[in-house]
């Protein structure tokens, strides 16, 4: 059966993006991106909120651009070819291999699991992301943890007052000092 994960990465003290909505501490190196590509050629979707899609949607084009590297310009091709569901109330469109979600998000994970049986659902933006924590439907968080304190801002996990057991299924150190995690969820 296919698996949800979640990935993104994190502050050491747990937030996503800081108090003034900045998440340029989180820029990865080439060892981190090239395990970021890595990840987004694993999916077979990926499920977005609405502030995630207006990030992302940069990459819609960005491997156009001449003044991309090898690697960046990469990334824009996997991201432009993956098909992509929004969940959002105020989006009236969208761009690319993208959709609009008009079902619930536990509806698409379960007609998305039958769809892509063998595959990958990639779940981001910490909103989505707490309601499908909030769902159980996340089988596996993926944490790139960066060596920085940010005092404040949006948070990785769901406060949800739930209790989730995992298990440690892959870790690595960066030269960078940014550590990777992957930990699945145990039914």
């Amino acid at each position: 059966m296919s698996r949800v994960v979640y990935s993104l990465s994190t502050s050491l003290d747990g937030y996503i993006v800081d108090g003034a909505d900045r998440f340029d501490w989180s820029v990865p190196d080439e060892e981190v991106f090239a395990l970021a590509m890595d990840e987004v050629r694993g999916l077979s979707v990926h499920l977005l909120g609405r502030r995630l899609y207006e990030t992302m949607v940069y990459w819609e084009t960005a491997d156009r651009d001449p003044e991309l590297d090898f690697a960046e310009a990469g990334f824009g091709r996997l991201w432009r070819a993956l098909p992509k569901l929004v969940f959002s109330t105020t989006l009236a469109e969208v761009v690319g291999t993208t959709e609009l979600a008009t079902e619930t998000l536990a509806e698409a994970v379960a007609r998305l699991r039958t769809e892509h049986p063998d595959g990958e659902i990639g779940i981001g933006g910490a909103g989505l992301a707490a309601a499908a924590a909030d769902l159980d439907l996340i089988d596996e968080y993926r944490i790139r943890l960066y060596p920085v304190l940010v005092g404040g801002g949006t948070p990785f996990f769901a406060h949800h007052g739930r209790h989730s057991p995992l298990e440690l299924l892959d870790s690595r150190i960066f030269a960078s000092q940014v550590v990777y995690l992957r930990y699945g969820v145990r039914r």
